[in-house]
């Protein structure tokens, strides 16, 4: 299934830097999350409505790749994709590129599963067959 996906946008605000005057490495995992919620906002899948639903997806691995420094009101386009699903994890890439220069700033991966409000590891496929066909359909063909 093709659906285009919008990047993310996020503008490098003045508290993200660090005493070098670059974006403190740790906001870019920040940054990851942000987009990572927004990824689903846009199939539809309100984050805040999944947990009302007791359905929750803690990252649990998350990986960075830092290629070049972002600086304070640089803006940040992070592209979003589904790199595996399994029913049970869900693996997400992150590529984030200076919007004005178009330079790649950071690549990087998070590590999802799916639990209960209860915390108890849980199956899409059983659980929430419709939620599972919708990632089956956006899991890119290998």
């Amino acid at each position: 299934m093709s659906r285009p996906v919008v990047p993310y946008l996020h503008t490098a605000q003045y508290y993200e830097t660090d005493c070098m005057g670059i974006i403190h490495h740790s906001n870019y995992i920040r940054w990851m999350e942000e987009a990572r919620i927004d990824f689903l906002r846009q199939f539809g899948l309100s984050y805040a409505t999944l947990e009302a639903d007791g359905l929750l997806s803690p990252i649990f691995e998350v990986r960075c790749q830092y290629r070049r420094m972002v600086k304070f009101e640089d803006v940040v386009a992070i592209e979003v994709g589904i790199v595996k699903y399994t029913g049970v994890k869900l693996i997400l890439s992150y590529r984030m590129t200076n919007r004005s220069s178009g330079e790649l700033c950071a690549e990087g991966e998070s590590t999802s599963c799916f639990v209960n409000s209860e915390g108890k590891l849980i199956s899409l496929k059983k659980e929430y067959p419709d939620l599972h066909r919708l990632f089956e359909e956006l899991v890119p063909v290998q």
